[in-house]
């Protein structure tokens, strides 16, 4: 039987990390993307010398490790350093990711992919899309609680992903991620319940 996976998505600050670990909670296997990524380039991690080689010893941190400051800052200046860095990561990170979806025991797996919609590829391997999702106010609020950027750092962040409404267009379901953390429970709680039907079923088609 073919591993049952459902795409999570959302913009930045929606609060799909609280989600995601509501769903592992639950018995759900996690494969989060941004943990790849992170692993690849940490410390010593497989993407290091790649990275230095393409963008010099300057992205690169004393203790071997993307310096992730300086390369949003480039990225963000230079639409071409971005592309660039995505050459690198993206083909490393969804090897990584269909690996542990492959791997998964689980009843049905979350892919936690941040730009999910904005890569198209990744649609094509989730059974279901789940969109967590919050206005635009709330998610530029909680960028600044947690990382102290300003107002215009956050607008421009969010204004590099899908909008809200495409996002919303590409969802099966929706959580509402608006308000209080305590509101995620009911909603995961259904949906894992929905998901573990789904994922009993036969597969009409393989994701992978």
């Amino acid at each position: 039987m073919s591993t049952y996976i459902v795409g999570l998505t959302g913009g930045i600050g929606s609060g799909k990390s609280a989600v995601a670990d509501r769903f592992g909670l639950l018995g759900a296997e996690v494969v989060d993307t941004d943990a790849i990524a992170h692993a690849l380039t940490a410390p010593n991690g497989a993407a290091i010398a790649a990275l230095r080689a393409e963008f010099g010893p300057a992205a690169i941190t004393p203790d071997n490790a993307l310096d992730r400051r300086y390369m949003r800052d480039l990225a963000f200046a230079d639409s071409s350093a971005r592309r660039r860095l995505e050459a690198i990561l993206h083909p490393a990170i969804r090897a990584e990711s269909e690996r542990r979806c492959h791997a998964a025991t689980a009843p049905y797996v979350i892919l936690a992919v941040p730009l999910l919609v904005e890569s198209g590829t990744y649609r094509e391997r989730c059974n279901r899309i789940c969109v967590v999702d919050c206005p635009v106010e709330v998610q530029i609020e909680r960028v600044q609680a947690r990382s102290g950027l300003d107002p215009d750092q956050v607008r421009a962040i969010i204004s590099s992903q899908a909008t809200r409404e495409a996002r919303l267009a590409a969802a099966d379901d929706i959580i509402d991620n608006g308000g209080a953390i305590a509101a995620l429970d009911p909603q995961v709680e259904r949906l894992h319940r929905l998901y573990l039907q789904y994922a009993a079923k036969p597969p009409r088609s393989a994701p992978f």
